[in-house]
């Protein structure tokens, strides 16, 4: 499922159009549809902690909590095997694939059965210096911990305790995996991208160059008024801009009502 970005662009100018408000290039374009993106992107996120606290119901369409779950799931993936770079249980998180937030980590120690796949606690790095010390709450294999830091030069890492050992490099240039690290996250939308060719001095839409949004169908609407109110800015049309947040203003109180 995703929203085809030239009916999002075709919409965008047919509203931008109207009364000689001002034309938007494919590059204006394809940057205020990122943000557009973006924005509806991370606020799955914030509607789902506030649709927590409301009482749900039994209708599979009408429960907001379960449609916004829908669109999120649209996005969660894992990594089946992470790279450990040190003796200290590290691993890079940028070399994660276009990683937004952590869901869980599963970490499996020694080649063990019983030891597949324990969840790793999140503490912060405070509580990672005060566990180490601790008897009573010193990570183990069956209740590891990770936490987050950053380097001096600021990429960000994960650390695991108790530390998975490192894979050994063979003779013939595989590894061995002693302990596995998987990380299962929800990963960043894709940057939309309408491409075209150019033809009698006209940008006609090239599909196979394209990228379409990854939200759900849904969004449709929601990207349109999001890209027409940036177009007002940009192109310094106060009233582009009010017409957009009016109708998204719409849209939103009905979806709450």
């Amino acid at each position: 499922m995703a929203v085809s970005i030239d009916a999002v662009y075709q919409k965008v100018l047919a509203f931008a159009n109207k009364e000689q408000r001002g034309y938007i290039t494919p590059q204006e374009f394809n940057l205020f549809a990122h943000q557009a993106q973006m924005e509806i992107f991370e606020q799955y996120f914030y509607d789902v902690n506030q649709w927590t606290r409301q009482h749900g119901n039994d209708s599979a369409y009408s429960d907001m909590l379960t449609n916004l779950q829908e669109k999120i799931d649209l996005f969660n993936t894992y990594v089946p095997r992470v790279n450990i770079i040190d003796e200290f249980g590290v691993f890079d998180m940028d070399s994660i694939p276009n990683l937004h937030r952590i869901g869980r980590i599963g970490v499996t120690y020694d080649s063990h059965p019983n030891l597949k796949n324990q969840i790793a606690e999140y503490v912060t790095f405070e509580e990672d210096s005060l566990h180490i010390g601790s008897s009573l709450v010193k990570p183990t294999k069956k209740r590891p911990t990770y936490t987050r830091f950053l380097n001096p030069s600021g990429r960000k890492f994960i650390k695991i305790l108790p530390n998975p050992q490192k894979p050994v490099l063979l003779a013939n240039g595989s590894y061995d995996y002693t302990d596995t690290v998987q990380v299962f996250y929800t990963r960043k939308p894709k940057f939309p991208n309408w491409n075209y060719v150019v033809v009698n001095d006209k940008a006609l839409y090239n599909s196979t160059e394209s990228t379409d949004f990854e939200l759900h169908p849904s969004e449709e609407s929601e990207l349109v008024y999001r890209i027409l109110a940036f177009a007002g800015i940009s192109m310094q049309k106060p009233n582009l801009t009010q017409t957009a947040a009016g109708l998204e203003q719409a849209k939103v109180q009905q979806e709450k009502q």
